[in-house]
């Protein structure tokens, strides 16, 4: 049986939380094993929560990319502090009537995931205002394997930062170690552990899916997601607005028939189906699509599938690729893509987090 940080916490009956004034970073991924939101428990438990901090989506499950402002729970009348927009870190005067910060929101394991982002700042304001910070760490879905090139300064953003590599491996609780041995914090940092997990996936696991975000609503979904996530920065359509959003990839003017037949020769064990599909939202809203569809399986390296669909589209005019690109990959082109060099540096990332892990099983390359 697998218990994440909360599920611990719960049984301890919140007792490291009593008689402090909580700020609680999280967002509607914040459920125990039972599927139960934790801030209704924790309330009705006596902890004092003064404060809730929200990454992306906010505490709901607003569209990709909607910035919000803060507003009052409506059943509690606590602030609720946006951490997406203008204001992405937590401000010395939200700061002040807190005691403990706590973090607990579903992350994903993949460098393009704002939420490890949310971390790192409320982690460097807690250090800066002398906060304590408490991480409930929960699994990652997509186990111990690493993959890609370390992120480039100069490529840096929302979607991209710390030097980390595509796919890092670590658990929320573990990137917050990783944060703090890179950028020299101070913090006090607390960490409730998950207990009964060693590195598996998420279907290795006894746990439901607890949907991270509004367009991942399965695991399957989730190791798409891996890299067709590089379908952003193009005018291919990577399934959103569809019942499938990433395991769907197309686009009007697609020969679907080749498409299918060019993955098939170079990728033996991947189950895909020719696909055609209408998004109901984002691009090609409304128009037929001709692709494929994938059914994902841990085994399969969608980084490795998606480069190989964007070099092979390269033959249609009307593909186009936008900026958006370099902070995605982590490259200006596809071009500049060096897997050995991408190699090197997962090697090296494994190398330099080996002394914050808190599992047994060790990251290694996907």
């Amino acid at each position: 049986m697998v218990m994440n940080g909360i599920d611990i916490l719960e049984k301890e009956n919140f007792k490291s939380l009593m008689n402090k004034k909580i700020g609680i970073i999280t967002n509607f991924s914040f459920v125990n094993k039972n599927m139960e939101f934790m801030i209704d428990k924790m309330i009705s438990n006596g902890v004092n929560i003064v404060k809730i901090f929200t990454p992306e989506h906010g505490l709901y499950g607003l569209p990709d990319g909607k910035e919000y402002d803060n507003e009052v729970h409506p059943k509690y009348n606590i602030p609720v502090i946006s951490l997406y927009g203008d204001n992405k870190k937590p401000k010395k005067e939200y700061l002040e009537d807190i005691d403990l910060l706590v973090y607990d929101i579903q992350d994903v394991g993949l460098r393009f995931y704002t939420y490890i982002y949310t971390l790192a700042y409320c982690m460097i304001s807690a250090d800066e205002n002398d906060k304590d910070f408490m991480i409930l760490d929960r699994i990652n879905p997509l186990g111990r394997k690493v993959y890609g090139g370390r992120m480039k300064d100069e490529y840096k953003s929302f979607v991209g930062d710390y030097e980390l590599p595509l796919r890092y491996g670590l658990t929320c609780a573990e990137t917050g170690l990783y944060y703090k041995k890179l950028l020299g914090l101070k913090l006090d940092l607390k960490i409730i552990k998950v207990e009964g997990w060693n590195g598996e996936t998420f279907d290795k696991t006894d746990l439901m899916w607890n949907v991270p975000s509004p367009n991942l609503p399965d695991f399957e979904s989730t190791i798409a997601y891996a890299g067709n996530c590089f379908f952003e920065a193009t005018n291919i359509s990577e399934g959103r607005g569809t019942t499938k959003p990433f395991t769907y990839i197309g686009a009007p003017w697609i020969d679907n028939d080749d498409l299918y037949e060019k993955l098939k020769e170079n990728f033996k064990d991947l189950n895909i189906r020719k696909r055609e599909f209408i998004p109901m939202f984002s691009k090609h809203k409304d128009i037929l699509c001709h692709g494929v569809e994938f059914f994902p399986n841990d085994n399969d390296n969608f980084f490795e599938i998606s480069l190989f669909i964007m070099n092979y589209l390269n033959k249609y005019d009307q593909y186009e690729i936008n900026d958006r690109f370099k902070g995605l990959v982590g490259e200006i082109s596809l071009k500049d893509i060096d897997h050995k060099e991408w190699n090197d540096q997962a090697k090296q990332f494994i190398e330099y987090t080996k002394d914050i892990l808190i599992y047994e099983k060790g990251l290694e390359l996907l």
